[in-house]
């Protein structure tokens, strides 16, 4: 693996560079008083994984695809000396029990280089070796303003220009820059928020190098790059579908700091290279924060985080995002079938699932110290029952809108 020793800084697809969105909301109408009885026909048995003696937080985890590692980026407690200012990126083993159940972590090493800050990494779908991550290489400028503020300005992410992908062999890597293989990013613009399609040709990626956040697309396979949403706003963290035939978002379309989620059908040319949209999709459109979109492997739910109970709460809800033309009939249900996941005291954010889907991760305060650390559980929802009702409680979820694209 070809070393590049370039100095690029850290930022945030779903990084939360601001420690606090997060103080105790109380319970959303119609829930009981007692957040784990709300939970507990969702999320079974959850587990606390990374702790404050270690980390000062910890946030935004995958599993790799073998289910053997997590990845996950976190800042970690120091001796006599202040915490880093930015997240490392981690990996670590996975602890299972007889039945399978992840129980804890084991063997937690740090991959990326000192004082760098890092962001969004990622297994490769074929080889659980290779990870990818946006990192800064070193410390990022202090110029960098947040790119997203919300508020007091408690909930924001930067975007260091700096910032930029790269990916590591973890039976080489030994957390330094000789390591690490640029893949996209020249170090002028932000450049993160990188995930692969299911097959590992295509990389799915977020910049600022038109201005503001687009989503960009490169075929490994031929190196032809597509600027694949480009409309007003920031459009970030983006993830493919199980099948690879469409990816969900986030975007602020109306700059109005009201992120709302997005899925766009992807348009393929004869040779298998994603080269646009064909349609996009907008699943969420209300006054909240929606945002970190993630695919249930069925291919046909999103989970997501939004500040619908409370911006000081964020919780997990979940939504059904079926697009079957195939289908017998046609399927095409999106924004539907809402239903609130986490009950937590603290903020519940960045859920992902594990290969297939018996599993949830995420980023939660809940735990004794009110810090932000990972979290797994069981998920157990019955996909196929109707919705349990929106954010609100009125059970009318708001009516997607759809965009042709030119």
């Amino acid at each position: 693996m070809t070393s590049h020793a370039l100095a690029f800084p850290t930022a945030a697809s779903g990084l939360l560079l601001a420690a606090s969105i997060v103080q105790a909301a109380p319970p959303s109408p119609g829930t009981s008083t007692d957040w784990s009885v709300d939970e507990a026909s969702i999320l079974v048995d959850p587990v606390q994984l990374t702790f404050n003696d270690r980390f000062v937080k910890a946030g935004e985890s995958y599993f790799s695809p073998d289910g053997k590692r997590v990845i996950f980026q976190a800042v970690e407690q120091t001796s006599g000396t202040p915490p880093e200012d930015f997240y490392a990126m981690f990996v670590a083993d996975i602890v299972r029990d007889d039945s399978g159940r992840t129980r804890s972590l084991e063997n937690i090493r740090r991959i990326s280089p000192e004082g760098s800050a890092n962001t969004c990494g990622w297994f490769h779908p074929v080889d659980p070796d290779i990870v990818i991550f946006g990192t800064t290489l070193e410390p990022p400028s202090d110029e960098t303003p947040p790119g997203y503020q919300r508020g007091s300005g408690r909930y924001r992410w930067q975007f260091p220009p700096e910032m930029r992908i790269v990916a590591t062999d973890l039976s080489v890597n030994d957390g330094t820059v000789d390591t690490l293989d640029q893949l996209v990013g020249d170090g002028t613009n932000y450049v993160a928020e990188g995930s692969f399609s299911p097959d590992g040709r295509h990389l799915l990626y977020t910049s600022l190098e038109a201005g503001q956040g687009d989503i960009f697309v490169k075929d490994l396979a031929t190196g032809i790059t597509v600027h694949l949403v480009a409309a007003p706003g920031y459009d970030g963290g983006p993830f493919f579908s199980p099948d690879g035939r469409r990816i969900a978002y986030r975007s602020d379309r109306h700059a109005n700091n009201l992120l709302q989620v997005f899925v766009a059908d992807l348009d393929f040319d004869d040779s298998g290279t994603i080269v646009g949209i064909e349609r996009e999709i907008q699943v969420t459109d209300d006054g909240h924060v929606n945002w970190c979109p993630f695919w249930h492997p069925d291919g046909r739910h999103l989970v997501f985080a939004t500040s619908a109970v409370g911006h000081r709460n964020y919780e997990v809800f979940q939504v059904d995002a079926a697009g079957d033309s195939t289908a017998s009939p046609p399927s095409m249900k999106y924004g539907t079938g809402l239903r609130r996941v986490t009950f937590g005291p603290g903020a519940d954010v960045l859920p992902a699932f594990d290969a297939d889907g018996t599993e949830m991760i995420w980023t939660s305060k809940r735990g004794p110290t009110d810090t932000s650390q990972l979290w797994v559980a069981g998920f157990a929802a019955d996909l196929a029952s109707p919705s349990a009702g929106t954010p609100g409680g009125s059970g009318r979820p708001e009516p997607r809108k759809e965009t042709a694209q030119p």
